[in-house]
């Protein structure tokens, strides 16, 4: 399982509840590019919609620009691949007040690309604050026993 992106501001930004994952259906030119490392889920989300979930406002340039459609959206809606089960199950638990389906992670598992998401729950000003110190006195403890 060889990464390929990640949302590190969505760790900060959210509380992750839970996690799933996906298979992503893209184009050809669009599999290479994201294989070659080119994409972008910072500020993506996942939605639902009828019975099928969906990305949207993700990244992903053309692999080589001349060859690409000229048609093309880098951001364009993209569909997500998930079992009945999984998608009723996260169509209950998008509808509780505060909680949103954000990717984290792109991953490539046996020559397929895959989406890990989050069901996740906006952290306040207050609990971001709170996250920062205790990384730096994390920080300031090991930089101590180390030297």
């Amino acid at each position: 399982m060889t990464e390929l992106a990640k949302n590190k501001k969505a760790y900060f930004d959210y509380e992750i509840l839970e996690t799933f994952n996906a298979g992503i259906v893209l184009r050809g030119f669009e599999a290479k590019a994201v294989k070659t490392g080119k994409i972008n889920i910072a500020g993506s989300f996942v939605l639902i919609r009828g019975n099928q979930a969906y990305l949207l406002n993700s990244d992903i340039p053309p692999y080589q620009p001349q060859n690409t459609p000229s048609d093309y959206d880098s951001k364009r809606t993209r569909s997500l691949l998930l079992h009945k089960k999984e998608l009723k199950r996260l169509i209950g638990l998008t509808q509780q007040k505060g909680l949103t389906l954000i990717p984290l992670r792109v991953y490539n598992a046996r020559n397929l690309v895959k989406l890990e998401f989050g069901l996740c729950r906006g952290k306040k000003k207050y609990e971001k604050r709170e996250a920062v110190k205790k990384r730096d006195v994390g920080r300031e403890i090991r930089r101590h026993l180390n030297s």
